[in-house]
């Protein structure tokens, strides 16, 4: 019996794969002024070890997000990308010191119909930031998702991670955020009454922060209906 229920799991990830995916941003945390820096693009599960290929059967169906660095000023410039292996890759050059905000957002993707796993019919909406420092004073991102939900690292420590999550410009209190590291390993945390979580970074490694929500309003996108929105923000950290 624990066998057919261990079988049946893994039925359905296979199935559901695409939507357990997520898009994250890969770059150099810290840049330097003049110098090009290189921002890659990912599609897959991080902690399992699946980066979907560009020209693969997933990717396509994600591939038209948009991707722009902002400066410490609040300065917004468009990234443009080009296809490699298994990420889209572009680059910019820091002209001076401060955070860049790196942020992707992607609201064109097709509607999915999970009834039969008992998950209804969504639409999805992916968003991903990088935080790249120029320079020793910490500052924070700059948010660019008014219509779904972001992250915004308030980090005073380059040894311990705040973030705050927002929805539609707000707060988002009491809501899981994922952080996972390879092989398999996760933490689920949840934010505070003004949408702030903090975490230490205990190991030399990649971490990757997900938060999920669920908008319980009805549409028609491409003309398909949808049941309501379920967005996706990642946040990178190396």
């Amino acid at each position: 019996m624990k066998k057919s229920i261990l079988a049946l799991v893994f039925i359905l990830f296979a199935t559901t794969q695409s939507f357990a995916h997520y898009l994250w941003i890969e770059t150099n945390l810290e840049g330097k002024i003049g110098q090009e820096q290189e921002i890659r693009v990912y599609f897959g599960e991080y902690t399992h070890g699946v980066i979907e290929k560009v020209n693969g059967e997933s990717f396509p169906k994600v591939k038209d997000f948009t991707l722009w660095v902002i400066d410490a000023s609040g300065k917004k410039t468009e990234l443009k990308v080009t296809a490699a292996e298994d990420y889209y890759l572009a680059k910019f050059t820091p002209t001076t010191n401060g955070a860049y905000t790196v942020t992707l957002n992607n609201n064109n993707i097709q509607v999915f119909d999970f009834t039969k796993y008992d998950f209804g019919i969504f639409k999805t909406h992916y968003h991903s930031i990088a935080k790249i420092q120029v320079g020793d004073k910490l500052q924070n991102t700059i948010t660019s998702n008014k219509t779904g939900i972001t992250l915004k690292d308030v980090s005073v420590s380059k040894k311990e991670k705040k973030l705050q999550v927002l929805y539609k410009n707000k707060p988002l209190p009491k809501n899981e955020v994922k952080i996972f590291v390879t092989d398999q390993w996760s933490k689920t945390l949840k934010t505070d009454e003004n949408g702030f979580v903090s975490f230490k970074l205990p190991w030399q490694a990649k971490y990757l922060v997900e938060v999920t929500k669920k908008e319980e309003v009805p549409g028609v996108f491409r003309d398909e209906k949808y049941d309501f929105i379920w967005h996706c923000a990642t946040y990178c950290i190396e």
